[in-house]
């Protein structure tokens, strides 16, 4: 998928970095001379309510100031949401991809978000995360399972960029840097052999 201006949605619930992904995706588009609005969407946050964020990622400068309401890619952190939200609003049947976190197969899957799309990917993120990071947060293997299914970003520009990011936050902490690279790197690599 190659165009003027991506447009990605992000489900969630708190703590599950959906916000988190979405700056880190829109920060390392900046650095890679895109032009970039990342935002979530607030309401009632709390640990497991339901959250969304949003990126617009584009090679020209973005004039429109307004919610994504036709994403082309849509990623869901927790499978459990699309048992009550409608993961898959606005997004195009023939051109969507709509990524999910989870150890369900694509069947099960498409069942329960009751859309017919022609690209669907399940990747159990979390699995992933805990394997890596040592905990179940699937937010930076969702990056890498977003970066294996579109061209937004070279994986390598984007881990570069994310490597520098997680330097100043974790500097004491270099198992959680190495951690989540070689988990946006295995979500990629899954995403790449499917």
């Amino acid at each position: 998928m190659s165009k003027d201006m991506m447009e990605i949605r992000w489900h969630g619930r708190g703590g599950q970095g959906a916000k988190t992904a979405a700056l880190l995706l829109g920060e390392a588009a900046i650095s890679a001379g895109k032009y970039v609005q990342a935002f979530p969407e607030y309401g009632p946050e709390r640990m497991g309510a339901p959250v969304a964020a949003f990126d617009r990622i584009a090679s020209k400068e973005i004039t429109i100031h307004s919610p994504v309401l036709k994403p082309d890619v849509v990623l869901v952190l927790d499978e459990t949401l699309t048992e009550s939200v409608d993961v898959a609003h606005g997004l195009s049947e023939e051109t969507g991809v709509l990524i999910v976190n989870t150890p369900y197969s694509k069947a099960e899957v498409q069942a329960r978000v009751k859309w017919n799309g022609k690209k669907l990917i399940t990747i159990d993120a979390s699995k992933i995360a805990q394997a890596n990071i040592g905990k179940a947060i699937p937010n930076t293997p969702m990056i890498g399972a977003l970066l294996g299914a579109v061209d937004i970003l070279p994986l390598e520009a984007f881990m570069e960029d994310t490597r520098k990011k997680l330097e100043k936050k974790f500097k004491s902490k270099p198992e959680v840097i190495e951690g989540n690279l070689k988990a946006i790197r295995a979500a990629y690599e899954e995403v790449k052999k499917s």
